[in-house]
């Protein structure tokens, strides 16, 4: 493979390495954690560790931070504790992909929300129609728990709300934003989770889980997105995260032994399609002049 070949390619593998981690460390955490410290307590360890991780890694106390960037952070980071929270929650009660599915209501409303294309109408069929096949409605054998359903939502608008907060912090380096982020998430955790937590690390190995996890969770997916970011256009970045659902379910049949139905993976199916459709309008419309009411700006990637 010739080196042109090769820088081309290597955004695209380190996107789909990320991907792939983020699925296999939420797996583990379910397989692993989810028995000694149940959804709070693993969200706690997966967070916490997580933000340890990152801080160690990054050192954030090195860039100055102003008092008005402190205060977007703490919004960011809430709004990132919040998402964790919830979409362990519904862990508990549904299957990993179909949940990770759900929660993919929340950029994709962003995204749609800020275009202006009359295709756009098509994705939002898709997107209502996707879901609709997921709610526990009684049209599938497998029908869903609706409070798992309803955890999943809420960490849908929790995305929805890190994309939004995370612009306000978008102009600080990645590490910095992220690393301060993920602490303050862990400190939105913490109440909730750190009995369960305490509990489950004095068990034996409990920790190299926990690290093992935030590093599969957080630490390796966020390093590997920053290498995608930064070599692929926003249009592709869209459309390859849109896989994420697809690949959770995948990683979860086969390491979680979570079997959907065939309603439930055109469910999916339709969900990806509007993602990635949605990613597609946004790069068309910004290669338009802009209105002058308008205001574009990129999404974060999720941490």
């Amino acid at each position: 493979m010739s080196p042109s070949a090769l820088n081309a390619f290597l955004p695209l593998l380190a996107l789909l390495a990320s991907v792939t981690l983020l699925g296999l460390g939420t797996s583990w955490a379910k397989l692993a954690l989810f028995p000694l410290a149940g959804a709070l307590g693993t969200t706690t360890l997966r967070v916490g560790f997580s933000a340890l991780l990152m801080l160690l890694w990054w050192r954030p106390w090195r860039w100055p931070l102003h008092r008005r960037d402190r205060l977007h952070l703490l919004g960011y980071g809430a709004a990132l504790g919040g998402m964790n929270l919830f979409f362990y929650l519904s862990l508990q009660r549904i299957p990993f992909g179909v949940a990770v599915a759900i929660e993919f209501a929340g950029p994709l409303t962003v995204a749609l929300w800020q275009s202006r294309r009359p295709l756009d109408l098509a994705w939002v069929a898709l997107a209502v129609t996707g879901l609709a096949l997921l709610l526990p409605l009684g049209l599938d054998t497998q029908a869903l728990d609706l409070t798992g359903v309803l955890h999943a939502l809420i960490a849908a608008i929790f995305w929805a709300l890190y994309i939004l907060l995370g612009k306000r912090v978008a102009h600080l380096h990645a590490g910095h934003s992220v690393s301060l982020g993920l602490s303050v998430a862990a400190l939105v955790a913490l109440p909730t989770g750190w009995e369960a937590a305490a509990s489950a690390l004095v068990q034996p190995g409990t920790w190299a889980v926990a690290l093992g996890v935030a590093a599969l969770s957080s630490a390796a997916p966020i390093s590997l997105e920053m290498v995608a970011l930064k070599r692929l256009p926003a249009q592709a970045f869209g459309i390859m995260i849109s896989m994420e659902p697809a690949v959770a379910a995948l990683l979860a049949m086969a390491l979680l032994q979570e079997h959907l139905s065939l309603l439930q993976w055109a469910a999916i199916a339709l969900i990806m399609s509007a993602s990635a459709g949605a990613a597609l309008s946004a790069q068309t419309d910004r290669r338009r002049p802009p209105a002058p009411t308008c205001d574009g700006g990129e999404q974060p990637a999720k941490a």
